[in-house]
């Protein structure tokens, strides 16, 4: 008896331990929307190339990160003086005149069925007004292999 508490006095401290090691404040996550962010700093866009999983089966997914932004779906003139601040994606395939705005905050960007060769996405970070964060546009560029048209 006394080992098997001996025991369980140990896997207590190791896992309070492990934790008090590991331990983040909610904070590090971001900023609480209840008080005001003075002089925010910019906004950050960090695109990653696909995943190279993806592509033998039609799919492109571009993973990202947004940084002293919140990817939100919060849009219009008054949504620009909110903070913390609040923006979401501009994404134009293969310099198309069409694009589609990401507000998910999904960490990744989802294209199935572009035709193999070479292409390029683009990625723009835009403000709740659509306007780009000045620098934040970034351009993947890949070939998508013969996938046979199904996945």
């Amino acid at each position: 008896m006394r080992t098997l508490l001996n025991a369980l006095a140990v896997a207590s401290t190791l896992t309070a331990i492990s934790a008090i090691a590991s331990a983040q404040t909610a904070r590090e996550g971001g900023a609480t929307p209840y008080i005001e962010i003075k002089n925010e700093p910019p906004p950050r866009l960090i695109v990653d190339p696909p995943l190279a999983e993806g592509l033998p089966k039609g799919l492109v997914w571009i993973q990202y990160r947004a940084e002293n932004v919140r990817i939100s779906p919060v849009l219009s003139e008054g949504a620009l003086k909110v903070s913390p601040r609040v923006g979401h994606l501009h994404i134009t395939v293969d310099d198309l005149p069409w694009l589609w705005a990401d507000t998910s905050n999904s960490n990744t960007i989802d294209i199935y069925g572009l035709p193999p060769g070479p292409h390029k996405v683009k990625i723009d970070l835009v403000d709740a007004n659509h306007n780009l964060f000045p620098g934040q546009s970034k351009v993947v560029s890949f070939t998508m292999p013969n996938w046979n048209g199904h996945h």
